[in-house]
């Protein structure tokens, strides 16, 4: 979808049915054949609900969401600004509009996200499932097609990402990644406050918060 495309679905504040065929149309509905195909072992499933209160993921090499906690799925609640269609992290940064403003370091984020998926995919080079989620992106984002262009790779590396809560504010999350035997092409990513102020203001991430059980 252009990004006139992208303006017009925000304008038009379509639903998911509605947004689902406009991407079909511009050809960016990912295809997940390889996400719906991944059994997730239960005791995988198991682990990462277990980390809660601490945000975590479980993602593959394309950065599809194959699961996530409770908290994880509360603290990216509300960044959306239209039905999150996707289920995969680097789809969701470049096809939503608001990404910019609650990411101040969207572009080293991204570029990241790039590189990470390009070092997967020397392991998938040939791949139907995964040359058309490269086609669709590149033709999705010429962000995208510049960034896969520059043949850059990424190994796991600590990190910390800023995001600007709606409710809580800025918070600066230290990203690890943990690495799933069962699953050798996912990790489990999980987010944890990086200084006492964001530690202090996780709870207001949660649906559930504080305030609102006070009130209650």
């Amino acid at each position: 979808m252009t990004g006139h495309g992208r303006r017009v679905a925000s304008t038009l504040r379509l639903d998911r049915a509605e947004r689902e065929h406009l991407y079909r149309l511009a050809e960016a509905t990912p295809l997940r054949t390889e996400c719906a195909g991944m059994a997730v072992p239960d005791t995988i499933r198991e682990i990462v609900r277990s980390l809660d209160p601490l945000p975590a993921s479980l993602l593959n090499g394309r950065h599809d969401i194959l699961m996530s906690n409770d908290a994880s799925e509360e603290l990216f609640w509300e960044w959306h600004s239209m039905p999150c269609v996707h289920k995969n992290t680097l789809w969701c940064c470049i096809t939503e509009p608001s990404a910019r403003s609650k990411f101040p370091d969207y572009e080293a984020h991204v570029r990241y996200l790039v590189a990470r998926m390009r070092s997967a995919y020397s392991r998938h080079i040939g791949d139907p499932d995964w040359e058309e989620d490269i086609r669709r992106l590149a033709s999705l984002s010429r962000e995208f097609a510049d960034l896969w262009a520059r043949h850059e790779v990424a190994d796991p590396e600590p990190r910390v990402l800023t995001y600007l809560h709606p409710c809580a504010g800025r918070l600066n999350l230290a990203v690890s990644e943990l690495a799933v035997p069962a699953m050798p092409e996912a990790r489990i990513v999980v987010y944890t406050p990086r200084d006492a102020d964001t530690r202090e203001k996780m709870p207001l991430t949660r649906r559930a918060a504080p305030s609102a059980q006070a009130a209650g």
